[in-house]
């Protein structure tokens, strides 16, 4: 089979007195996403699919609840580990379609905004990311965040077309070792993929 999908999936509460960031962008708003990191609702369901795709696990696989080092990390840390994990499958991207389900604030406005960072931090045209967002009527969820993603994936034939894309990770190089760590330390241990994942809440 040359083609996958997965399903990511993320909530977060909002909370007074920290930052909102939503796809990788700073938005002005009194109130941001509780979380252990930055609480980037959208990126963190992409991050699953990206990541269940390939059949790697999820966030907690490789970041386990509570651990000190992801206190308000970026959330574009677990990203770029996802990019790696589908990139050592030998995968990559055609297109992500997410949704967003919170009532404030308006994403319409940003909407494009968001699109363009995110395709950024993915590595593919804007035109291959969807960015919706609905209000959650009659949910009683009126102070939380949730975000959906679905990714497909198509099997790189061309090696040197890898390279390429490790390359374009490898730029960014805040990330450029913590990245490469954390493969080497999950890949350097199967049993973290064959225990049941934590479903605590650690982003």
């Amino acid at each position: 089979m040359n083609m996958r999908i997965g399903f990511g999936w993320d909530s977060h509460a909002f909370k007074p007195g920290v930052p909102l960031k939503i796809g990788g962008l700073a938005i002005k708003h009194p109130e941001g996403l509780a979380g252990h990191s930055d609480g980037d609702v959208l990126l963190h369901a992409i991050t699953d699919a990206l990541l269940g795709a390939v059949s790697a696990g999820d966030i907690g696989s490789f970041f386990p609840p509570g651990d000190p080092r992801w206190k308000n990390a970026d959330s574009s840390i677990f990203l770029n580990l996802a990019l790696e994990e589908i990139q050592n499958a030998g995968y990559r991207i055609v297109n992500v379609d997410t949704t967003l389900i919170l009532a404030a604030p308006k994403i319409s406005p940003i909407a494009g905004d968001l699109r363009e960072r995110v395709a950024e931090l993915l590595d593919v045209k804007p035109g291959a990311v969807g960015v919706k967002a609905k209000t959650p009527e009659g949910l009683g969820a009126d102070h939380v965040a949730q975000a959906h993603a679905v990714v497909l994936l198509e099997q790189v034939e061309d090696p040197t077309e890898l390279k390429s894309m490790t390359a374009v990770i490898e730029n960014q190089k805040q990330l450029e070792d913590v990245v490469r760590d954390l493969v080497s330390q999950v890949h350097g241990a199967p049993a973290v993929h064959k225990t049941p994942f934590d479903t605590e809440d650690i982003t």
